[in-house]
């Protein structure tokens, strides 16, 4: 007989079968509930004949191929939680990008300013001593 019970996702999902003819290990109709859960219904393996070897091998197979699903389709999640985490992590970058270059900007335009008053101070130094020079000629002339 199958049983069932939770089992969280991050658990893989594991499902024994016997193929065996003897009556007393043949389940009812019915003692195959959801073995997926979080399964889509129509996705969900059908019950299988127990009458039959063939639908059971079918059954046992589909219920392999919706393990794989599932699987697969847990992956998928992990992949796209990955990708948001690494789309944030380079808006981040192209932020901290964008922020470096209006930095290196804003100091290559302060450097400019700076030698622009530097050279303003110095012409401003001679002109201050070329008027000293004058107003001591015309101290010494008077």
């Amino acid at each position: 007989m199958i049983t069932t019970a939770r089992v969280p996702a991050d658990k893989p999902i594991r499902i024994a079968f016997s193929l065996n003819d003897s009556a007393d290990d043949t389940p009812p109709e019915n003692a195959f509930p959801l073995a997926f859960p979080d399964l889509e219904k129509q996705l969900q393996p059908l019950p299988p004949c127990h009458d039959s070897k063939e639908s059971m091998q079918v059954f046992k197979q589909h219920c392999q191929i919706a393990e794989e699903y599932y699987e697969v389709k847990k992956e998928i999640a992990l992949l796209e939680e990955r990708k948001r985490e690494l789309i944030s992590r380079l808006d981040q970058a192209e932020k901290e990008n964008m922020d470096a270059a209006q930095l290196t900007k804003e100091y290559a335009d302060l450097t400019e300013e700076n030698r622009t008053l530097k050279l303003a101070q110095t012409q401003c130094v001679e002109q201050l001593e070329k008027l000293r020079i004058q107003y001591q000629k015309r101290q010494g002339s008077s």
